[in-house]
């Protein structure tokens, strides 16, 4: 279930002015929905509620039912509140093969946190993701923007550690 804001949500002038830019961009306005739904995320810590949903419909004239389509399609776009570091292991064929549910079952261990949840000082979230498009390098693990390959459970640890 998506969550709701507690008060209405509003893109920044500069966020209105990227989806504009955006919907100019296209022949249709409805290829601008994946840039819309990445600017409305980041302008709102990390995740998309209902709210924000219905807020583009209005202002890029597309119908919420089609918008939320696209956004309940890709896993790139979260539905919940995410950690300042969102976790993302590829559990997928070549990923599992191997070790990598094996590796983000480690991680939750190590961060006592379960899959999709917040660590309860705020810094990470951690969630099994189809494939990541690194089938030669796996297991991996991307850490909000960045990608790490070739991981160890130490390894990930190690650069998990890094960033607390």
């Amino acid at each position: 279930m998506l969550e709701t804001n507690k008060e209405s949500f509003t893109l920044s002038p500069e966020g209105l002015a990227e989806i504009q830019k955006e919907l100019k961009r296209y022949e249709t306005k409805e290829s601008a929905i994946i840039p819309a739904l990445y600017v409305a995320q980041r302008e709102n810590k990390g995740f998309i509620t209902t709210d924000i949903i219905h807020y583009l419909s209005k202002i890029m004239d597309i119908p919420a039912s089609r918008i939320n389509e696209v956004f309940k399609f890709y896993t790139m776009f979260n539905q919940k509140p995410v950690g300042k570091y969102h976790v993302q292991v590829c559990t997928n064929i070549s990923c599992a093969l191997e070790g990598g549910r094996e590796l983000a079952d480690h991680i939750c261990h190590e961060l006592g946190v379960k899959y999709d949840e917040v660590t309860s000082d705020g810094r990470f979230s951690v969630s099994r993701v189809e494939c990541l498009g690194s089938c030669g390098t796996a297991p991996m693990m991307q850490v909000n923007e960045k990608y790490i390959e070739k991981l160890t459970p130490e390894s990930a640890m190690n650069i998990l550690r890094g960033m607390k």
